[in-house]
């Protein structure tokens, strides 16, 4: 029985030397693999944050592009509008063009030989009316009309903008033209009066009505910007 012992227990050994290089072969692999993996994951997870930054910055500068071009056009847009309000570019669009001359009718004697030509009121009350129905725009003989405009008689002439003009007087309006055309030619109207005394007023509906940019200069002496509204 002695004789069989001893092999049987170097035989038991080195079965467990054998399980023993087996379990730790298998376990060093087993974390060298996940060692292996968490390292792959641990690059991609790189790679894509790498991609996420380069999309982020890309998109980064595209909004700021579109930013910038959306400033742009609505400076661009605003300063237009600035302008034609203003009087500093050239409009055109539907409206009326009203042609004004003096009465070709011999006065008879006795009547007051004013009453046949035209005079700054009777201008002044045509434009009074276009600008009630809505007109956008005015000019007298390519001169545009702002606030700072004035149309005075001198002498046998019309001042308008300082610059003297003799009939006929082309007056140009931008609006809607039926409306325009029906406040100048109410009954009783302006247009009426004026006719009654032979003066020829002559009203014409258009689409494509010019008037010109203001041409005269303008400053203020007294008038400043308020504290607060400065931009």
């Amino acid at each position: 029985m002695g004789k069989y012992k001893k092999p049987a227990n170097i035989l038991l050994f080195v079965v467990c030397v054998i399980l023993g290089i087996m379990l730790a072969t298998q376990f060093k692999s087993a974390e060298q693999a996940r060692s292996t993996l968490s390292q792959q994951r641990a690059e991609d997870l790189v790679d894509r944050l790498k991609e996420a930054e380069k999309e982020k910055k890309a998109l980064a500068e595209e909004l700021k592009k579109l930013q910038s071009e959306s400033t742009v056009d609505i400076s661009a847009q605003e300063r237009i509008a600035l302008k034609s309000k203003a009087g500093e570019v050239a409009l055109v669009g539907p409206g009326v063009k009203v042609t004004v001359d003096d009465s070709k009718v011999v006065a008879k004697p006795g009547d007051n030989a004013n009453l046949y030509i035209i005079h700054d009121d009777d201008l002044l009350r045509l434009i009074n009316e276009l600008r009630a129905a809505g007109a956008e725009a005015i000019s007298i003989n390519d001169q545009r009309l702002l606030d700072v405009s004035e149309i005075r008689c001198a002498g046998p002439t019309v001042s308008v903008n300082n610059n003297r003009f003799t009939p006929p007087y082309v007056i140009a309006a931008i609006g809607d033209p039926k409306t325009l055309e029906s406040a100048l030619r109410l009954r009783g109207g302006v247009v009426d009066t004026l006719k009654f005394w032979g003066i020829t007023v002559n009203v014409e509906k258009g689409e494509a009505i010019t008037v010109p940019a203001y041409k005269g200069t303008r400053h203020f002496e007294y008038a400043k910007v308020k504290d607060g509204d400065k931009q």
